[in-house]
């Protein structure tokens, strides 16, 4: 299972625990924004010279719903990376796609969903060389956009060290590596924010994944890495900014060199994130306590991860069936994640059947990582409270993606429940449908250690990021939303008894200019 830190599960639960919403610590908090310390949402190195991305993007021809099955291409099918194509998926995996202008001034909007839209999730990578982009080590800035290279030469060999040999890495042409800048988003969320380093970080990859899958290329997300080894290699002070994962992308047959041996340190100054930071000791001692030390380690906490049994259904299922045909929306996933945004406000109009049923197979496609084995089953399940959906009583269900079926926990009208659940916000009541990823805690860090925490997080920001995609592909809308977590549980209970919350989506018909809904 790795280190003796990441065997110590407490951490994980005292994390956990210590960071649950209940109706007492949200109304009892005396936390309030300064915005006068308001972080950058940018991360900004003051010397180094910018080697400018290529801007013309050609949308591919590949429908978004298809993209985000996450089938792997054949071996015929596998295209070769070039700069421009991974320019394209920078982009539309964290680049900016929009521009909010308000009376307060101007918000980037990114290509990737974000608690608090404060986008603290870097992105860097590795490559050999490819055609116009020499072999390094760089950061990929979105306001430019462009690269900044931070080590010259082809570093690759040190991330298959780090990641135990990992395969992937080792045909990868590239491998993206996504950081978390703690600040960034604990300024708003406080101790928190360290479920959303992976939360964040995996609608992220549901979007990188929809891509890879669009230009022909395999991919595979990495949680197993040696920490410090990563995090020396990006240069980044691990108190303040912490890798927290690796994105193997494509596969060629040229052979990575062997480690340049310890990276030196860089020292590039970088602009200030705000005047002053706050600490949230938590965080820290979280990701300590979950962290691996050596390639090693890393071998034996992937290699010891079992597959994990499925629960039987306890009643009858209700199987579904996706959109089909005429009706399925050959919209590009370029178009859709142009498009994609959080919904503000839902028309409480019903959506159908079939537009549910294409949203879960969106979420519960092959997700290729790993933590996960195939055959073996997601670690979160996916529970949801139906208000609006054609053809299907309101109610709380759990859903049986071997099956593609529901399952009713209970009959009724849910909607002032589901509000109350999600911090009284009416976002929730307003939906069609509420989708909650939930895990058995206790199993994930039996299986895992305290990595497994990383793990079912971001599985649910995976998942979560996929339900977006779904809802914009087939023109609806969607959002994510918090909770109080321990009413979750008791609400979906006895079925969800001893599970815990990882992640939140919301999914309805957003409101319009003269769309003043209905009372459905």
């Amino acid at each position: 299972m790795g280190s003796m830190a990441n065997s110590d599960v407490q951490a994980a639960k005292r994390y956990h625990d210590g960071t649950k919403h209940s109706y007492a610590s949200v109304t009892g908090s005396q936390h309030a924004l300064d915005w006068t310390n308001q972080p950058q949402p940018f991360k900004t190195y003051r010397s180094l010279e910018p080697i400018s991305l290529p801007r013309q993007i050609e949308p591919s021809s590949v429908p978004a719903l298809d993209a985000l099955a996450g089938r792997e291409p054949d071996a015929e099918s596998v295209q070769r990376l070039d700069f421009s194509t991974l320019a394209a998926l920078l982009h539309f995996t964290a680049g900016i796609t929009k521009i909010k202008r308000s009376a307060g001034g101007e918000i980037a909007l990114r290509a990737a969903a974000c608690t608090g839209a404060l986008y603290h999730v870097e992105v860097y990578l590795a490559c050999g060389s490819l055609a116009g982009l020499p072999a390094g080590l760089y950061h990929f800035a979105p306001y430019d956009p462009a690269l900044r290279r931070l080590r010259a030469g082809d570093w690759r060999g040190a991330l298959v060290e780090a990641t135990g040999g990992e395969p992937a890495v080792a045909a990868a042409p590239v491998v993206l590596a996504l950081t978390s800048t703690f600040w960034r988003n604990s300024w708003k969320y406080q101790a928190r924010a360290y479920r959303h380093a992976f939360w964040d970080s995996g609608a992220m990859l549901a979007n990188a994944l929809a891509c890879a899958s669009t230009y022909g290329l395999s991919a595979r997300i990495l949680l197993g890495f040696a920490d410090q080894a990563l995090n020396r290699l990006l240069d980044i002070d691990s108190d303040r900014e912490a890798a927290v994962a690796l994105f193997a992308l494509g596969r060629d047959g040229s052979s990575i060199p062997s480690p340049h041996g310890e990276p030196a340190a860089l020292r590039y100054e970088t602009e200030p994130l705000s005047p002053s930071e706050v600490d949230y000791p938590l965080i820290r001692e979280m990701h300590v306590a979950s962290s691996l030390e050596t390639g090693a380690q890393v071998r034996a906490w992937r290699d010891g991860a079992a597959p994990r049994p499925r629960a039987p259904s306890a009643g009858p299922l209700i199987r579904l069936a996706s959109l089909d045909g005429s009706e399925r929306p050959a919209d590009p996933i370029e178009a859709v994640i142009a498009r994609r945004g959080s919904t503000r406000q839902f028309a409480r109009l019903p959506i159908s059947l079939a537009q549910l049923a294409t949203m879960l197979d969106c979420a519960t496609g092959v997700i290729p990582a790993d933590f996960l084995r195939a055959g073996g089953g997601l670690l979160n399940d996916i529970y949801l409270i139906v208000h609006a959906v054609d053809g299907l009583a309101s109610g709380s269900y759990v859903y049986h993606p071997e099956f593609r079926a529901l399952e009713l926990l209970r009959e009724g009208d849910f909607r002032a429940q589901a509000g109350e659940l999600d911090l009284g916000q009416e976002l929730a009541a307003d939906a069609s449908v509420n989708m909650y990823m939930l895990c058995d805690l206790p199993a994930v860090l039996d299986r895992f250690g305290n990595r497994g925490y990383r793990a079912a997080q971001m599985e649910g920001g995976i998942l979560g990021g996929r339900i977006y995609l779904g809802a914009y592909a087939q023109r609806l809308g969607a959002t994510g939303l918090t909770f109080f977590d321990d009413d979750v549980t008791a609400f979906f209970g006895p079925h969800a008894d001893g599970k815990a919350v990882m992640f939140l989506t919301a999914v309805g018909r957003s409101v319009r200019r003269g769309d003043k809904g209905s009372a459905a």
